[in-house]
This record gives structure tokens, C-alpha cells and sequence, in this order.
């Protein structure tokens, strides 16, 4: 069978390595042989980004001045910038009565001006080479709503947005922009979410994975962070070239209602 993820070495920006999906990505990316900055905000990712022998660069994304410089970095580095993935979030659950101001501005900050910014600067270089890849990692939230999560809903359906657009406009200049929509992953983010829900619908956690965040789910488990960087390397191919303006359901079925 032929690999569709096959490409000619690229040169790749994730954001979030520091574990779960942008971790994975990383790692995917270097098995194909892209060159990888991987870029976070905690100093410990270095480590991993090391180990998978990747470039590091750490910055707080919520600075548009620091989305600037990711890409700069990338392009002093490796010479271009051809395929972002934008992977980078946060989580705070509570409801829209009690919301933290402070809170919905960094998750907005951070889940999409970050990605419009860092969109934003590593286009001109994808334009002049006349190729470029752009994959959001969204949600099955940028599809629906749950209670509690004001800021990460908005911010996931923004981004959809922004991916469409990015897609519209870079067709014409070899640039495609998909969305990656998960459920559940197995991730810290995730694991940090089932004491929030647990406070917040006052049930036990184990409670929380069965009946909130399982509850829809055709498929009753949480996915693996390599089942998603593995869609990512193909959106991110050349095999991708006609794929572009799209979301990717992983969400175990949740949708299929």
C-alpha cells in the first residue's frame, strides 16, 4: 500500500509540544523527515522536542510580538516556513455567570488570535514557495457546545472560521488550511478537565468520563494522541494537495447523532 504521507522534507511549526497531540505531531513530523520547530510556552518541552530531535523555541503565544518571532525563529533556522500547525490550548471550565474575565481573554488570545497571527506570518513565506500547509487543531467542540466552556467553544468555532478563509485565500497561491475536530484525547488538558467537571456537575470523576464526556460518543473510549498527529501528517502532505477548507471529525462518533 502506498504511503500518502509521503512528501519531500519540510519545514514544520507546531505549537503546544510540550505533550498530547503537539508532542505526537512532532514526533510524527521528524519520522517523515521535516525539519520541526516545536514551540511552547513550558521550558520542559525542550526536552521533548530534543529527544525528538527537534528545534525548540519558547514563547508566550498569547504575545502577538512572540507569534511574530516563532516564525522568525523557523525561517532563521530552516529557511521557510511550509507547513504550521496550530495546537496550542488551554482549558477553564465554569459557567458563563461566574467566567473570568482575565480567563476568556487569554483563551481567546491564545486558541485564535495566536493562530491567525501565526497564520499571518508564515504566509508570505509559503506564498513564495508556492506551497503551504496549514492544520488547526480544533474540536468536536468547533462543532457543538457543553456547558461550561464559554471561551473554548467560542475560540474553536472562530477557528473553523479562520481555517475556511486561510483556505479560500491560499488556494490560488498553492496553500491549503484544514481543521482537525476531536473528542476526548488522552491528554493532560483532558485529564485536567474531569476534576473541573467533576466540581462543576457535582458528580464523581469517574462519573464525568462515563456520562459527560463519554456520553455521546459512539465509540466508548478516549482517543490516543497519535490517532490524531497521524491525520495531520496526511493533511500535511502532498497527497493532501485538493484538501482544503475542511473539518476532520476524530470525535468517536459523537457527531453521528
Amino acid at each position: 500500500m502506498t504511503n500518502t504521507t509521503t512528501s519531500v522534507p519540510r519545514v514544520a511549526l507546531v505549537t503546544g509540544t510540550a505533550s498530547g497531540i503537539g508532542e505526537a505531531v512532532v514526533r510524527q513530523f521528524r519520522e517523515l523527515g521535516h525539519q520541526v520547530l516545536a514551540v511552547d510556552f513550558n521550558e520542559q518541552a525542550k526536552d521533548k522536542a530534543d529527544a525528538a530531535g527537534a528545534a525548540f523555541y519558547q514563547a508566550d503565544l498569547t504575545d502577538g510580538e512572540a507569534c511574530k518571532g516563532a516564525v522568525a525563529e523557523a525561517i532563521q533556522r530552516f529557511g521557510r516556513v511550509d507547513i504550521l500547525v496550530n495546537n496550542a490550548g488551554i482549558q477553564h471550565v465554569s459557567p458563563i455567570e461566574d467566567f473570568p474575565e482575565a480567563k476568556w481573554r487569554q483563551i481567546i488570545d491564545l486558541m485564535l488570535t495566536a493562530p491567525f497571527l501565526l497564520t499571518q506570518a508564515a504566509w508570505p513565506s509559503m506564498r513564495r514557495n508556492g506551497w503551504g500547509r496549514i492544520v488547526n487543531i480544533a474540536s468536536v467542540h468547533a462543532q457543538v457546545a457543553s456547558p461550561g466552556k464559554s471561551a473554548y467553544i467560542s475560540a474553536k468555532h472562530g477557528l473553523i472560521g479562520l481555517t475556511k478563509t486561510a483556505a479560500l485565500e491560499g488556494g490560488p497561491q498553492g496553500i491549503t488550511a484544514n481543521a482537525i475536530c476531536p473528542a476526548y484525547v488522552k491528554t493532560p488538558l483532558v485529564e485536567n478537565q474531569i476534576a473541573d467537571q467533576a466540581r462543576l456537575h457535582n458528580m464523581d470523576e469517574q462519573d464525568v468520563v462515563e456520562q459527560i464526556m463519554l456520553k455521546n460518543a459512539a465509540v466508548k473510549r478516549l482517543i490516543d494522541p497519535e490517532e490524531v498527529s497521524a491525520l495531520v501528517a496526511y493533511l500535511a502532505s502532498d497527497a493532501a494537495g485538493a484538501v482544503s477548507g475542511s473539518s476532520w471529525n476524530i470525535d468517536l462518533g459523537w457527531t453521528a447523532q
